[in-house]
This record gives structure tokens, C-alpha cells and sequence, in this order.
């Protein structure tokens, strides 16, 4: 079967973030793959545990103070902020055991991550700094570096969706920090601003479409059918 390959985004974050979970209801009803590598609205999206914290309003209104929108996401970690040209990748396959499969594509996606960071230049690792933004086991940073990648799971009835988000430039992992210590900070969560790295610090490729269509093609596998988010409807 092809994979549905989908590009672009939707003309406001909470409809594209929707975009993303109808591709997994997709999946889910048809057993189709798909892969989207994009560049996320600027925003900041805080996991379930950040708004349950007692500063979560007062890093709301920091996060706004900062020019990035709040969204409020039911899954995930910690916040994740995206400036405008910070990547995303989603990828949903389908499974037939939700108990079954979640160590494997967790490896899949980390090798793959890695593959089209050496593809661009970088020089990456397994890994993350200590207090990084949105930590967790599946990360992947720049050698002697911060953190580049993060990489995350959710699972339906019959379909996976791992996803991450990527930092391509200085410029980036330089706004990603100004705005996460303060954000960080009122949730009483422990953030080290030298811990957010970039492709471009592991000497890596800086041009953002450079990576993204790297990214996209090591996810594909096999004949693809790509479409334009704006140009379907997604309840396909």
C-alpha cells in the first residue's frame, strides 16, 4: 500500500494539530501509512502535567508576553515550544496489538532520525543534556552539543503515531531557550537554556527545507501518493 504522504500546514495551529490526529484516524480505519514533515504555527504547546502546575497560568502569560500562543495538548510531555520554522515529523503505521511494537518503533524512528541528520552533515547521538526542554528517553542531541530531536508515541486501537520535533538553526534553539527558561521556571520544572542544541551547532545543514525533505524521504517506505493539507479534506 502507499504511503500518504502530506505536506503543508493548516491556516491555524489548533486545525493543524487536528490535521495530525486525523491522520491517525486514517490509519486507523484503513491500515494506509502516512508521513508528514512540516513547520508547526509558533506556538507553544504545554503537556497535560504542565497545566496541572501552580504556575501554569502565570508561564501562559509568559509564553504569550513572548509571542507564542498556548495550546494545550492531551498527550506528552512537557512544553514544546515551535517558532515558526522549527520542524515536526508525524508518521502513523497501523498495528494489530497496542501491547505490542512500541520498543520497535521507537528504534525505527530514533535510527531514522539519526540516518537523515548524518545524511545533512550533523554529527548525533543517542541522548539528551541534563534538564532539557521536554525530557525524555528518546531523544537524540549533537555530539558535544544540545538537544536536536525529541521523539514521542501515541497509540489507538489500530494505529501508532510517532512524532517529534527537530531544531534546524541557532537562531532557533537560541528563541526555543529564551522563551522556555522563564516558561520552565513558573512551572517549577529544572531547564538548562545550553541544553537546547540545533543541526546547525552539530555542523549540519542550516536550511530548514534541506532537512525537512531529507526527513521526510528516510520515513518513507515504498511508493508514495503526497497531497497538500489546504488542497483535501483530511477526513479522508
Amino acid at each position: 500500500m502507499e504511503t500518504l504522504v502530506v505536506r503543508g500546514r493548516k491556516e491555524t495551529p489548533n486545525a493543524d494539530r487536528a490535521a495530525t490526529k486525523t491522520l491517525l484516524t486514517h490509519t486507523t480505519e484503513t491500515g494506509q501509512p502516512t508521513v508528514r514533515v512540516w513547520t508547526p504555527h509558533r506556538q507553544i504547546a504545554f503537556g497535560r502535567r504542565d497545566t496541572r502546575a501552580d504556575g501554569f497560568d502565570r508561564a501562559v502569560s509568559i509564553a504569550t508576553e513572548y509571542g507564542f500562543p498556548a495550546i494545550e495538548r492531551s498527550v506528552g510531555g512537557r512544553a514544546v515550544a515551535y517558532t515558526g520554522s522549527v520542524l515536526a515529523f508525524a508518521s502513523t503505521i497501523p498495528i494489530d496489538d497496542i501491547r505490542q511494537g512500541m520498543d520497535e518503533r521507537y528504534e525505527t524512528a530514533t535510527m531514522q532520525l539519526l540516518t537523515a541528520l548524518s545524511d545533512v552533515g550533523a554529527t548525533v547521538e543517542r541522548g539528551e543534556p541534563a534538564d532539557s526542554y521536554c525530557p525524555g528517553e528518546h531523544s537524540i542531541q549533537g555530539s558535544d552539543t544540545g538537544k536536536i530531536v525529541g521523539i514521542a508515541q501515541r497509540i489507538t486501537g489500530g494505529a501508532a503515531l510517532v512524532s517529534g520535533c527537530v531544531t534546524v538553526t541557532d537562531r532557533d534553539a537560541t528563541e526555543l531557550a529564551s522563551v522556555l527558561a522563564p516558561v520552565y521556571a513558573a512551572i517549577d520544572v529544572p531547564f538548562d537554556r545550553a541544553s537546547v542544541g540545533s543541526v546547525e551547532a552539530a555542523g549540519g545543514a542550516a536550511a530548514v527545507e534541506a532537512v525537512q525533505r531529507t526527513i521526510e524521504q528516510t520515513l518513507i517506505s515504498g511508493p508514495t501518493a503526497v497531497v497538500d493539507c489546504n488542497s483535501i479534506e483530511l477526513d479522508l
